[in-house]
């Protein structure tokens, strides 16, 4: 029965990793995710756009922090909070600010709403009476690109000009409606640091869960290997390859199931896209629990076998599920019991571990139970997962006007951060707060490869340095590391890591391959020539029938 639950998570893991084979990206409070990066830059409309922290005080205490997003246009915003001036903030007659202010401010912040005219136009009604910055509310809960309009000539706005999102105004809106209250804010746009130590913490999750999985899965394939050779040694009979061969439990990726495993990570990526609610989270959710506590399960009673032997190794018949080992009775409770905690208490701030932990458990059984049997199979898995990544990160925006990959990673139309096939690590020195991820997918699929290389090496008998294992695990470490800075470069906008990984990790693999001769084995077999017993054994029959 074990063998046969193993095969059914890895059939419903599948499903569940391929509904994000993600790219590293930064989920942050107030991300961008609506404007227009076209429109070219002129004198008077050339500023970057930046988050801007819009911090409040009633009557002198501070109260709420709100993100908004400044604009081409108006003066570049301070970016120390103690370099910025507090200033009241007052409610703009006209409310849309088309027309000249009735009220005079002298300094004050005005709140105006979008619509019924040009941005460039508030602007400069606001400033005209006298108004220190505007702060623009859009009619809806994303944050909005602020440009100026292709035909605008010698623009010259001497204030600052922020977006903020629908709900944001709605609550500054609350806090004047009372007469008695002095509403006041701060506006400010702190720098990102240009690497984040969770970045750092992120890379070392990655590259160790490859790491232990490989090693677990070159000695499952050797102790395999070893009792083949026995089992050879002690019969004289002629045993199938099917009987004796391979890791028991194993499935095996082929070039069409390869094929078929993007194919369906496609579909199953529109359809959260289209479906993404509140509700289907709930059963992307539950899918992971279920497939985690399995993949918490087996690695406990993995390692806790080795001290606990005896209790592996006695069996107990429970209806439906089997005989079942006494281990993995008394493990499976405490499993199911962290994945239902984790499930209910999700949101909190300190979830992520949780999260890690489970996630982390679950790749590592799947590159247990899943093996690439060779080199072309590897390729053809990770040349489909290097088209993917690329189309639906990049591709993706011309047909659906935005990432779909990025907007299913960070949940933008759930107001969450996303889906759970994920690893996540909160950026701690980043100001804007939120969360450094990385997908399953870019773990697992490049991770293939990686074990493959290291059951190879045991098989060949070879060193670390002779071998391919340890050039696969510098060139993914590197690819990770590439992904990173051009994540950084790119200002935290998400990029598809697989973009940077598979090059060096298939090109390592291909490089070496040709110039120690191993290629046409490797691409083939995808194991070394091991000695016959079973064919010595004939031999030596033979050639006593002839005397």
């Amino acid at each position: 029965m074990d063998l046969q639950r193993q095969r059914w998570v890895v059939v419903m893991v599948t499903c569940v990793i391929s509904s994000l084979l993600c790219h590293p990206t930064s989920v942050i409070a107030g991300d961008i995710v609506q404007g227009d990066d076209s429109t070219p830059k002129k004198p008077g409309c050339a500023n970057d756009f930046v988050l801007v922290k819009v911090q409040t005080w009633i009557n002198g205490i501070e109260d709420a922090e709100f993100v908004g997003v400044g604009a081409r246009f108006g003066t570049t915003i301070v970016s120390k909070e103690k370099n910025a001036n507090q200033s009241r903030l007052t409610r703009s007659d006209p409310r849309d600010c088309c027309s000249a202010p009735k009220n005079k401010l002298s300094g004050d912040v005005i709140m105006v709403d979008r619509g019924h005219c040009k941005f460039t136009t508030k602007a400069n009604n606001a400033e005209a009476a006298g108004a220190s910055a505007v702060l623009i509310v859009n009619n809806q809960k994303e944050l909005y690109k602020m440009v100026c309009e292709p035909n605008e000539t010698d623009l010259d706005i001497h204030i600052p000009a922020v977006m903020l999102p629908q709900d944001a105004g709605a609550s500054l809106e609350k806090m004047m409606m009372n007469n008695s209250s002095n509403v006041s804010v701060r506006l400010y746009s702190p720098r990102r640091p240009l690497v984040d130590i969770a970045e750092v913490f992120l890379w070392l999750m990655a590259v160790g869960t490859i790491l232990c999985a490989s090693y677990w899965s070159a000695w499952s394939a050797r102790e395999a290997a070893i009792e083949q050779d026995k089992l050879l040694k002690d019969t004289e009979e002629d045993i199938p390859h099917d009987k004796v061969g391979g890791v028991s439990g194993v499935v095996e990726v082929s070039t069409t199931s390869a094929v078929l495993f993007v194919l369906i990570a496609s579909c199953f990526l529109v359809i959260i896209y289209k479906l993404m609610s509140v509700w289907f989270v709930e059963i992307l959710v539950v899918l992971f629990c279920i497939g985690s506590v399995e993949g918490l399960q087996t690695c406990l009673v993995a390692l806790l076998s080795r001290w606990l032997k005896r209790a592996g190794e006695s069996y107990i018949k429970i209806p439906v599920f089997g005989a079942v080992s006494y281990l993995t009775l008394a493990v499976s409770p405490f499993c199911i019991a962290f994945a239902v905690v984790w499930a209910v208490y999700r949101n909190v701030s300190f979830a992520w571990i949780g999260q890690d932990i489970l996630g982390i458990a679950l790749i590592v059984t799947v590159l247990q139970i899943v093996h690439v049997p060779n080199l072309k199979v590897g390729t053809v898995l990770l040349g489909c997962a290097f088209l993917y990544d690329i189309f639906w990160v990049f591709v993706s925006k011309k047909l659906f006007h935005e990432s779909v990959m990025i907007v299913v990673a960070r949940g933008d139309k759930i107001g969450q951060d996303g889906i759970p096939m994920l690893l996540k690590i909160p950026r701690m020195f980043d100001p804007w707060g939120g969360y450094s991820i990385i997908g399953f997918g870019d773990i697992l699929l490049p991770g293939l490869m990686i074990a493959f290389s290291l059951r190879y090496d045991w098989l060949a008998n070879r060193s670390l340095r002779a071998g391919y294992f340890l050039w696969a695990m510098f060139a993914y470490g590197l690819g990770l590391l590439v992904t990173y800075v051009a994540l950084n470069l790119m200002d935290g906008h998400g990029q598809p890591a697989l973009l940077y990984i598979v090059p060096f990790t298939l090109g390592s693999f291909v490089t070496l391959g040709i110039k120690r001769g191993d290629l046409k084995v490797l691409w083939t077999r995808g194991e070394p020539e091991r000695p016959c017993p079973h064919i010595k054994l004939h031999h030596s029959q033979d050639h006593s029938h002839d005397k």
